[in-house]
């Protein structure tokens, strides 16, 4: 306990010291809100879906299933009454104090948004997006919680598709191209909540070049040995210190 408050104490000092801090987070800033983490297996997949959740969510299957597609897609990723946690909060306002530069996520939930910060780069997408891959109409969240089996586009009749990034799919080359820039001009490069597993998203993190690499997780990641100052506990019970 003591060695872990005199970590959050140096966290806490580096955030003071330094002025251009970049957040890099995945699954574990929002289960703290209550979303799990849809790699999770938990016994549901195996009473309610033929396929592993990675093989339901790629691209291939999407084309060749869409109906059970969104029975799992509504199932099991949309989490709309999720409010945003104490990790959510801290980074908007060390944005609004002029600290934070930017957030990247690999999370697809919007609550880094309705938290109150206002760069944040989506790397996976988010599901509060939805557009007619024939027209290109836009559709809110709750026409795709609300329809049954594909959501058609009410305009043109086109299915309507979440935009969000599935397996098989490549990253948005402008966002990949601006979440360098980020990390690459950081000072200090804040990992939280995330195994560093799912690339070429954790790949990002090879483009630091600055005087910090801070790593907050509750399980191991691959950085662990680089980083400056490694804290494993839960994210927000870390930030909700600071």
């Amino acid at each position: 306990m003591e060695h872990y408050q005199e970590a959050v104490n140096e966290l806490k000092a580096i955030v003071d010291k330094y002025s251009n801090i970049v957040f890099f987070g995945g699954a574990g800033v929002s289960t703290e809100s209550g979303i799990p983490d849809f790699r999770s297996v938990d016994g549901l997949y195996h009473q309610q879906y033929d396929y592993p959740p990675e093989t339901i969510l790629s691209h291939t299957f999407y084309r060749r299933n869409p109906k059970e597609f969104f029975r799992f897609y509504r199932n099991k990723m949309l989490f709309l009454d999720a409010s945003p946690n104490a990790a959510h909060r801290k980074l908007a306002e060390l944005e609004a104090r002029g600290k934070l530069k930017a957030v990247i996520t690999q999370n697809i939930d919007g609550l880094h948004q309705a938290a109150g910060s206002k760069t944040v780069l989506e790397l996976h997408g988010c599901v509060l997006r939805n557009y007619c891959e024939k027209c290109g109409q836009f559709h809110d969240v709750q026409y795709i919680r609300n329809s049954a089996d594909v959501p058609k586009c009410e305009k043109c009749g086109g299915f309507v598709k979440p935009d969000v990034v599935l397996y098989e799919e490549g990253l948005d080359s402008r966002t990949m191209t601006d979440a360098i820039r980020f990390i690459h001009d950081a000072q200090v490069l804040i990992i939280g909540g995330t195994s560093l597993a799912v690339y070429p998203a954790a790949g990002l993190i090879d483009y630091f070049k600055g005087d910090k690499l801070v790593v907050i997780n509750k399980a191991p990641t691959p950085r662990d040995s680089h980083a400056d100052l490694l804290i494993q506990a839960p994210i927000g019970e870390v930030f909700s210190q600071l």
